[in-house]
């Protein structure tokens, strides 16, 4: 479905006072110093909007950063195990997602269904509605066209809002959740002119290269010196990853008291020196580059082949948290230049 509407700049915060009335939880871009992340909100007033993106994605609203697999107790010879209360799962409102936010769902929803259906991203993914605005700016490091998205793009959203002037917003219903929210403050919109020339607003993001480049020079530059010569900048610190929309690396820990416990997954990288070392102390990534190559090779050469889904969305957050200025669509670029 696809429904276009017109709301007033002046009405938007009507609409969000009446979602955080209604919905248990709204997640929206808070400023925190000179950057702005993802927090629950109680007051419309509090969303940063005059920030390009967050510092980090919205990923955690259904993958969380460190969440309880289930609890267990020991009694006798017996273990009793004990699923996720349900009071864990909240119905939740993500506000002013960005596309490339929204998008980055799609990987993360076939990485968790790939071979085993996991439970607990599904039920938290199936009760969020994700609310995203088009991006009437974009910075050096945003290359969302160079990955099939773009500034405008509605992929993994329910709703879209466009600033098309400083009194009217278009409004793209894009789903039936998101049709719900418009429910709640009908009042608040009107039915939109097919006039209105979304494309004209959005920001300007050049293509620097395209995936199927990528694909193509990854089939052949697995032993390739690139890898080294890309890395060695490289502290494998891992802000990349806890950034990225669509990183899914976790690791599972066990958090035992006498006869009772809990299993927690935390996320993790393939950066990471220990990620892939085995117990004999053998690691088969044992240099920075080779932990590099897997990066760049899972998200554009084995995920695209194996779950016909690319694993980047272009939103440049790697690029702007790395310390040491490692920006991922320069050596992409280089890449699909590469003889």
């Amino acid at each position: 479905m696809m429904e276009r509407l017109i709301i007033k700049s002046d009405s938007i915060n009507t609409w969000l006072s009446k979602i955080i009335e209604t919905v248990p939880r709204v997640l929206a871009p808070v400023k925190i110093g000179s950057k702005a992340e993802f927090k629950e909100i109680k007051d419309a007033g509090s969303v940063a909007y005059d920030v390009i993106t967050t510092t980090s994605s919205i990923k955690s609203a259904a993958f969380p950063n460190t969440e309880t697999l289930f609890t267990y107790e020991k009694q006798g010879l017996e273990t009793k195990l004990y699923d996720v209360a349900e009071d864990n799962f909240l119905d939740t409102v993500i506000w002013r997602a960005r596309p490339c936010d929204a998008v980055g769902f799609g990987p993360l929803t076939k990485i968790f269904n790939w071979d085993y259906k996991d439970k607990l991203y599904n039920e938290r993914f199936s009760r969020l509605v994700v609310v995203s605005f088009a991006c009437d700016k974009a910075d050096e490091c945003c290359f969302c066209t160079s990955v099939g998205g773009g500034p405008g793009n509605t992929a993994g959203s329910d709703i879209m809002l466009t600033k098309i002037n400083d009194e009217d917003t278009l409004v793209e219903v894009l789903t039936d959740k998101g049709r719900k929210l418009i429910d709640l403050c009908k009042d608040c919109f009107t039915d939109a002119d097919d006039s209105i020339d979304k494309e004209s607003v959005l920001a300007k993001v050049p293509v620097k290269f395209t995936r199927e480049q990528i694909h193509e020079k990854l089939a052949k530059a697995f032993e390739s010196p690139i890898w080294k010569a890309q890395s060695e900048r490289c502290l494998g610190c891992g802000a990349c990853a806890f950034v990225c929309p669509t990183c899914a690396c976790f690791d599972i820990q066990e958090d035992a008291h006498g006869n009772h416990g809990r299993r927690v997954r935390c996320w993790d990288s393939c950066g990471f020196t220990l990620f892939t070392q085995h117990t004999s102390g053998h690691n088969p990534r044992p240099t920075q580059a080779t932990r590099w190559r897997q990066r760049v090779m899972h998200k554009f050469s084995y995920m695209p082949d194996r779950l016909d889904i690319y694993g980047c969305t272009g939103c440049g957050r790697c690029s702007r948290a790395c310390p040491v200025d490692m920006n991922i669509a320069e050596h992409l670029k280089n890449i699909a230049n590469n003889e």
